[in-house]
C-alpha cells in the first residue's frame, strides 16, 4: 500500500513538472541570433563600448591646449598726495588724481610652440595740482592725459619645443590611445563571440547527449522488458532480469546528469547573451544548429598573416611601442638647450582728450617694435639625459617583447591549426565508430533472441554504442569548437561572422 502511494506522488510530481516544463517560454535560436542579441546586451561588452568615447573626449581635451585665451581687465585708481608746508608757515594742498584703466589680451600656443599675444591696452588720467602766484594765492592746475597701445608680442623656439614639443606629443599619444582603445572593444567582440559560439555548440552537444542518455535508456528498458518475457517462460534466468534492471536504473541515472548538466549549460549561455538574466529564468533555449562537419580550409600561413594583422592583442601591442616612441621623443626634446626668438611691436596713442587716442593708434604715428632672443641650458642636464636613456632602453625592451609575441602568436595558430585537422579526422573515426557499434548490437540482439547470445553481452554492447554516439557528438563539438579558437588566435572572429565594428 506504502509503495502504491509513493507510486502515485511520484506520478504527481512528474505531472507538475511537465506543467511547468510547458510553461516555459521556448526560443528556438541560430547561432547569429545569440551573437547578435549578445552584441547588443552582454554587460561586459557595454562596459568596454565606453572606452573608445572616453578616449575620444580626452584627444578632444588634448586639442584644447591651442584654444586662444581671451582676458579682459579694468580699474579705477584715485590718489592724493598729503600736503606741503611752504616756507614753514604756508600750507600747500597735495595733488589728486583719478585714473580709469583697460586692457584686453588674447594670447595662445600654436602647433610649432609658438606662443603669441596681442595685447589692447589704454588709460585715461584725470586730476588737479596745486600750487602759489607771487602774492602766495593758491592756484589749481587741472590736467588729463590719455595712453593707449595696440601690441602683439610672439616667441619662437628653435631648438626644444620646436618640432618635438610637448603638446604636440601629448595629442600623439592621445590618438595612439584611442586607437589602443578601439583595438580593446574589438578584442572583447572577439571575445564575446567567441564565448557564445563556444557555449552554444556546449549545449547544442548537451541536448544531443541528453537524447543519446534518453535512447540507452529506450534500448534498456526494451531489453528488460523482453529479459522479462523469456523469464516467464523458462528461456533466461532470473539473474539475466536482475542486470537488466539495474542496467535501466543506470541509464535512468546517467539521463537525469545528463539533464542537469544541459541546465548548467543553458544558464551559462544566457549569462553570455543578456544583462538582465531575471527576464530569461523561464526561458528554454534550444539551438537551431545542427553538428556538422563541413570541411576545413586551413592554411597556415594565411592563418598568420591573419594573426599578424587582425589580432587586437598584437596591434595593441604595436601601438604601447609606438608610444614608447613617442616618449623617447619627448625625453630627446629635453635635450637640447631652449633657445628662443621674441619679437613684438605696436602702436601706441597719447592725447589729452581719451577720444583722440585711438584716432593716434590708427595713424600709426607711434610705431616701436622689438627683437631679441634668450637662451637656457643646465650645465650636465643629468636628469634629462639619463630619462632620454631609460626610454629608449624600455623602447627596445618592448621591441623584443613584441617580437616575442609575435612568435607566440605563429605557434599558437601552428598548433591551432593542427588541433582542427585533427578533430575533422577525429569526426570520421567516431562516425565509424558509432556505426559499427549500432551494426554489433544489431546482430548480438539478433543472436540473444535465437538463444546463441547472453543479456550481459547485449549489456556491454549497448553501453558501447552510448559511449559511440557521446563520443561522435564530443568529436563534432570540438571540430566546431577548434575552429571558433582558431579565427581567435588569428583574430579573424568578426569577418568569420561577418561583423562590422563601426566606432562613432
Amino acid at each position: 500500500m506504502k509503495t502504491r502511494w509513493i507510486a502515485i506522488w511520484l506520478c504527481a510530481g512528474c505531472t507538475f513538472a511537465g506543467a511547468q516544463e510547458v510553461q516555459r517560454e521556448v526560443r528556438r535560436w541560430s547561432l547569429t541570433d545569440c551573437i547578435q542579441h549578445s552584441l547588443e546586451h552582454n554587460l561586459d561588452l557595454r562596459i568596454e563600448r565606453y572606452n573608445p568615447e572616453l578616449a575620444l573626449f580626452n584627444l578632444r581635451s588634448g586639442y584644447g591646449a591651442y584654444d586662444p585665451v581671451l582676458s579682459a581687465s579694468g580699474q579705477h585708481d584715485y590718489s592724493k598726495a598729503g600736503s606741503t608746508l611752504l616756507e614753514g608757515t604756508f600750507l600747500l594742498p597735495g595733488r589728486e588724481q583719478d585714473v580709469n584703466s583697460f586692457r584686453t589680451t588674447l594670447s595662445g600656443l600654436l602647433p610649432w610652440g609658438t606662443l603669441y599675444n596681442v595685447t589692447l591696452s589704454a588709460r585715461d588720467t584725470d586730476g588737479i595740482r596745486y600750487g602759489v602766484d607771487t602774492n602766495l594765492n593758491i592756484l589749481e592746475f587741472p590736467y588729463s592725459d590719455s595712453s593707449g597701445a595696440v601690441s602683439i608680442s610672439v616667441t619662437q623656439p628653435l631648438l626644444r619645443d620646436f618640432w618635438y614639443n610637448p603638446t604636440r606629443l601629448r595629442i600623439q599619444i592621445l590618438k595612439n590611445r584611442l586607437k589602443w582603445s578601439e583595438h580593446a572593444l574589438r578584442a572583447r567582440m572577439i571575445d564575446i563571440v567567441t564565448r557564445v559560439e563556444l557555449a552554444y555548440y556546449d549545449l547544442k552537444a548537451a541536448y544531443e547527449n541528453v537524447k543519446v542518455q534518453q535512447m540507452a535508456l529506450q534500448l534498456s528498458e526494451q531489453l528488460l522488458a523482453e529479459n522479462r518475457k523469456r523469464v516467464e517462460v523458462g528461456a533466461l534466468a532470473p539473474l539475466d532480469e536482475k542486470q537488466a534492471e539495474a542496467d535501466v536504473a543506470a541509464r535512468r541515472a546517467d539521463l537525469i546528469a545528463a539533464q542537469r548538466n544541459l541546465a548548467v549549460l543553458e544558464n551559462n549561455l544566457k549569462q553570455i547573451l543578456t544583462d538582465d538574466f531575471a527576464t530569461w529564468a523561464h526561458v528554454r533555449l534550444e539551438p537551431l544548429e545542427e553538428l556538422d562537419a563541413p570541411p576545413p580550409i586551413l592554411d597556415v600561413q594565411d592563418s598568420w598573416s591573419k594573426g599578424l594583422t587582425l589580432r587586437p592583442d598584437f596591434l595593441q601591442a604595436q601601438l604601447d611601442l609606438e608610444q614608447q616612441g613617442i616618449q623617447v621623443k619627448i625625453n630627446r626634446n629635453e635635450l637640447y638647450p631652449q633657445v628662443d626668438l621674441r619679437v613684438g611691436g605696436a602702436y601706441s596713442g597719447s592725447t589729452p582728450e581719451f577720444s583722440g587716442v585711438f584716432g593716434d593708434i590708427k595713424d600709426r604715428d607711434q610705431p616701436s617694435w622689438f627683437v631679441g632672443g634668450q637662451i637656457s641650458y643646465p650645465l650636465g642636464n643629468r636628469s634629462a639625459l639619463n630619462a632620454y636613456r631609460a626610454s629608449k632602453a624600455q623602447y627596445e625592451q618592448r621591441l623584443l617583447a613584441l617580437k616575442k609575441m609575435e612568435q607566440n602568436i605563429m605557434i599558437e595558430i601552428d598548433n591551432a591549426v593542427k588541433l582542427a585537422q585533427a578533430n575533422y579526422e577525429r569526426v570520421a573515426a567516431t562516425r565509424e565508430a558509432r556505426a559499427y557499434a549500432e551494426a554489433a548490437l544489431e546482430a548480438e540482439q539478433k543472436k540473444l533472441e535465437s538463444g546463441k547470445s547472453t543479456s550481459f553481452v547485449v549489456l556491454r554492447l549497448q553501453r558501447d554504442l552510448t559511449a559511440a554516439r557521446a563520443d561522435e557528438i564530443s568529436a563534432l563539438v570540438q571540430y566546431r569548437r577548434s575552429l571558433a579558437l582558431l579565427a581567435q588566435a588569428e583574430g579573424s572572429t568578426l569577418q568569420r561572422h561577418g561583423i562590422d565594428l563601426v566606432i562613432k
